[in-house]
């Protein structure tokens, strides 16, 4: 058997073995050692192909995509730079708990290490950051080999997604030819089928550890329930029905899923972040017990709220193995499935008749939810305004994705709880700028529309990523709040420190950005009024394709704006 015949089998097993585990989605960047998986896959009538060009945009595209789906997707390169260029989304999948598979083209082990061009040390390049790696073996036909590569896939897909998701890294040496040839016979399994099956069981507490935690509940006054980002639906409406039931104050992260939805919100606390600005409220609203729900908030207020009470009992619910406790309290932590841990739970907890708790958290809720009103409702345009109005407009059964810094905290602040259906996303998992604009493109790949809310910073660092909207005419709406620079550090010290503030930090860009839109095909409006956001937004919604809606603000405007918000909503509770 030729070395054509040994590739061609082996890596249409490799192929085959993914798509009978489920994989429905790849993205492939082009180079020549990936040439022979590349077109493996096209050909594969179970699996369907994106080609993205710039391998960092290729990998949150990617991860966008495996977060909507919620489940793996994989990714193809070439040799050398181009895998390195994988690393800040394979760093985010990692955190964020996203499947994907990494599968990575190397050179031929006698070709490593000896000066080969576009040739890097492969193995383990990610170290730390996925949860499996392996190195293939060359490819060859014999049955051992066959069965052995569709292992391979079986297990990394399963892995991929099993506990808590991440990313495996697959490498995979090819030697010279590398043009596969589909015209062989039987390449592809013949039945329907995969080589392993795994199946998963949930995980649940014993019924005696459910009771242990509900007397817990019932024996102290001041309990709050807190949720962090996550993206479970099912999860978030049973914390919310649970919370309801046990008249306990929640506190929801805006990309928890509990702060729009037609579930019961009666005990919804969203405006937490401003109220535990308070001084007053942060040191005598003193907590007994905090049931924590995933990830720590994106709150900071409430980081150092917790930070000021060490003495609170803190309970962390997580899916699977994990450690997220980044204030360093002692902590007790449950490994079980969350939508079945809340509704065992609400059958044993007494909802609460002393509701003083309550009534102070839903009384000062309220009253800053009325103050923050009061202010977006003004004519000046703010970038509180923009999030608010975003939120307003939004469609049903669409996709809310937000970038880091300053705007995840205006969704934080600007935010308010709504019956209607829309789900928050973020790269919250190492909270970097890099492929905002990629993730929310991959999401969009689903058919639901997106709408990103991004500063002009992370929209810079990936406009590469906008040219998949144009070859693959996805619909998604770029709302780019411009405050030229890094508007976050202009609340940080390093603002207090003008000599060389604005060239390390406050790093204005000077960008007209209505050209990198046309040249991706995008259409693009600048608007300067509340009125023309209105417009824009619902323009963009009942158009197809990308569309950019620019709104320009002051840095220095907009700390003086959210300072002043905080200051009479501290006066008005």
């Amino acid at each position: 058997m030729n070395h054509t015949e040994q590739l061609t089998r082996y890596l249409a097993q490799f192929v085959d073995e993914f798509v009978q585990q489920g994989l429905t989605d790849v993205v492939i960047s082009p180079g020549s050692r990936s040439t022979p998986i590349s077109l493996t896959f096209a050909e594969h009538e179970g699996v369907t192909h994106w080609m993205n060009l710039d391998e960092r945009s290729a990998a949150f595209f990617a991860l966008g995509m495996a977060k909507e789906q919620k489940r793996p997707v994989a990714l193809i390169c070439t040799s050398g730079t181009a895998v390195a260029n994988y690393m800040p989304a394979v760093v985010e999948a990692f955190y964020s708990h996203v499947p994907l598979l990494v599968i990575t083209a190397d050179r031929p082990h006698e070709l490593r290490e000896v000066g080969a061009p576009q040739t890097i040390h492969q193995p383990d390049l990610f170290g730390a950051f996925v949860k499996w790696f392996h190195d293939l073996a060359l490819p060859e036909s014999t049955p051992k080999q066959l069965t052995y590569v569709r292992s391979v896939a079986a297990r990394s897909y399963h892995q991929s997604h099993a506990n808590n998701p991440g990313p495996v890294h697959l490498n995979v040496p090819l030697r010279e030819p590398l043009i596969p040839d589909f015209s062989l016979d039987d390449l592809w399994k013949p039945e329907n089928k995969p080589y392993h099956h795994f199946l998963d069981g949930e995980k649940q507490l014993s019924l005696s550890n459910i009771k242990s935690v509900a007397k817990m509940i019932d024996d102290k006054e001041n309990i709050l329930f807190v949720c962090g980002p996550q993206t479970d639906k099912a999860s978030a409406k049973a914390i919310a029905r649970l919370a309801a039931h046990a008249q306990i104050p929640l506190l929801a992260d805006p990309l928890s899923q509990i702060r729009a939805g037609d579930h019961p919100k009666d005990t919804l606390i969203e405006t937490y972040d401003a109220l535990l600005k308070i001084k007053r409220i942060k040191e005598n609203w003193k907590p007994d017990v905090i049931i924590r729900f995933g990830a720590m908030p994106i709150s900071k207020p409430y980081l150092q709220y917790v930070q000021f009470h060490p003495e609170c009992r803190h309970i962390v619910i997580e899916e699977s193995e994990g450690y997220r406790e980044p204030a360093g309290l002692e902590s007790t932590f449950i490994y079980a499935d969350s939508t079945k841990f809340a509704q065992a739970l609400q059958q044993e907890v007494t909802p609460k008749e002393n509701k003083s708790w309550l009534i102070n958290w839903s009384d000062a809720n309220q009253k800053a939810r009325e103050e923050i009103l009061s202010q977006v409702a003004k004519e000046d345009i703010t970038e509180g305004s923009v999030m608010y109005t975003v939120c307003s407009q939004i469609p049903n059964e669409s996709i809310l994705m937000v970038g880091n810094s300053m705007p995840v905290r205006d969704l934080d602040s600007f935010f308010l709880a709504t019956d209607k259906t829309f789900t928050t996303a973020g790269n919250r998992g190492a909270n970097g700028i890099d492929g905002i604009t990629s993730t929310a493109l991959g999401m969009s790949t689903s058919g639901k529309r997106v709408t990103l809310v991004i500063g002009d910073l992370s929209f810079y660092h990936d406009l590469n990523g906008l040219l998949v909207a144009k070859q693959y005419g996805l619909n998604v709406t770029v709302v780019l709040v411009n405050n030229n620079g890094g508007g976050i550090f202009s609340f940080l010290p390093q603002s207090q420190h003008p000599k060389h503030f604005e060239v390390l930090f406050g790093t204005p860009l000077d960008l007209d950005f209505s050209h990198a839109i046309q040249m991706y095909g995008g259409s693009y409006t600048l608007v300067e009024e509340k009125k023309e956001l209105n417009e824009a937004l619902i323009e963009s919604y009942s158009s197809p394709g990308l569309s950019v809606i620019e709104v320009k603000t002051n840095r220095q405007e907009n700390v003086d704006w959210h300072r002043a918000l905080w200051k009479s909503i501290e006066q008005k509770v």
